[in-house]
């Protein structure tokens, strides 16, 4: 029997305002206007819930109402452009929608600075996590037809592929065969294998946490800020009480609770994988969407969930799909090397983690 379920998970973040009774925030995007509860201090808390990037943002600023208004309308529009213009696979305005129909083009495809940086940090840490962060792994992901079965089809979308069909598929991957060299003009020009496609979904959340930082900072009037774009949550400066940021990592045994909170002050970015966002349950199995470069298949360790802390989204979003894949035991050497802290949930609900997260976790009751 065949199980299909689609969570839109979010790492829950748990905040409070000083001397506000609960109520309902506004909604943007909605017909009524966002409501505002003032703290102790004379702040405001604005919040906004939308979707973006096939995700759910919810953004919660303390600030002024021009401000927060401000920041919730240019983020979205970032958020937007961000999906359109640069990392969907779907849509023609997008470059990796470009780059991947540019595939085996001896001339190569003209691609933006910021589109070589992203490409170039994604190939370091394909090479530094041995392989188990790849971003071309397209083939693969159209082959297990994840974003059809993930998105709530009918139980037909679902089908596991052949041996030789992943075989096939997984000789058209690897990230050490991309090559991004510079015309005479200076410009990046990126020259992608034929049959090969990108799919930068693994890192799209955390490239948008590090492009919302930049907006965040240039309001004055912001004093902190919480956004959660899926499992991916950053902190930004501080709450009218002066309290740290709360952040609940999710249980993968039961989505509806926390297996702890982490205590932050300041500026973080918080990224988590796990085997419970999106999958489909057949004959006893669970197949879900975190593809492992080695076997071409959902990868099948001892790990539920990950969480990666770091000062940096877009590597942050990337470790915690490379240390679910490499397990414990390498994931934490790899995270180390980043300067990043890691938490894993395992099959046997034993929590490992590094010592620095170890200083800002505090267990639920």
């Amino acid at each position: 029997m065949k199980h299909f379920l689609w969570r839109t998970l979010f790492i829950a973040v748990v905040f409070f305002c000083c001397g506000c009774g609960r109520g309902d925030f506004g909604v943007q995007g909605s017909e009524e206007e966002p409501k505002t509860y003032a703290g102790q201090s004379g702040e405001e808390v604005w919040q906004s819930v939308d979707t973006a990037m096939g995700t759910v943002v919810q953004q919660t600023v303390y600030a002024s109402e021009e401000a927060a208004k401000r920041f919730f309308e240019e983020a979205g529009q970032l958020l937007q452009e961000t999906e359109q213009e640069e990392l969907s696979w779907r849509l023609e305005t997008s470059q990796v929608y470009q780059i991947n129909a540019s595939a085996g083009r001896k001339e190569g495809f003209r691609i933006t600075e910021e589109m070589a940086s992203l490409l170039e940090a994604c190939v370091e840490l394909h090479e530094r996590s041995q392989g188990a962060f790849d971003v071309t792994l397209g083939p693969l992901t159209r082959l297990w037809k994840i974003d059809q079965w993930a998105a709530g089809g009918e139980e037909d979308v679902f089908s596991i592929p052949s041996g030789e069909e992943v075989e096939q598929a997984l000789a058209l991957c690897g990230s050490d065969r991309l090559r991004i060299l510079r015309t005479d003009a200076g410009e990046p020009c990126l020259f992608l294998p034929e049959g090969m496609l990108l799919d930068l979904g693994a890192v799209g959340k955390g490239l948008a946490q590090a492009r919302l930082y930049p907006l965040l900072e240039k309001e004055a009037d912001i004093m902190g800020a919480v956004i959660s774009l899926g499992g991916s949550i950053l902190t930004y400066g501080r709450k009218a009480d002066g309290s740290n940021w709360k952040v609940g990592i999710v249980n993968p045994f039961d989505t509806s609770s926390n297996v702890g909170i982490l205590s932050l002050e300041g500026n973080w970015c918080v990224s988590t994988s796990g085997d419970y966002e999106r999958y489909v349950e057949t004959d006893g199995v669970r197949y879900h969407h975190i593809l492992d470069p080695e076997t071409g298949c959902p990868a099948m360790g001892e790990v539920r969930g990950v969480t990666i802390l770091t000062k940096d989204g877009l590597l942050g979003d990337g470790l915690s799909t490379a240390c679910f894949i490499l397990g414990p035991d390498q994931g934490m050497k790899l995270a180390a090397e980043y300067g990043a802290e890691v938490l894993f949930v395992m099959s046997d609900g034993e929590i490992r983690m590094s010592e620095g997260m170890r200083t800002c976790f505090m267990e639920t009751l």
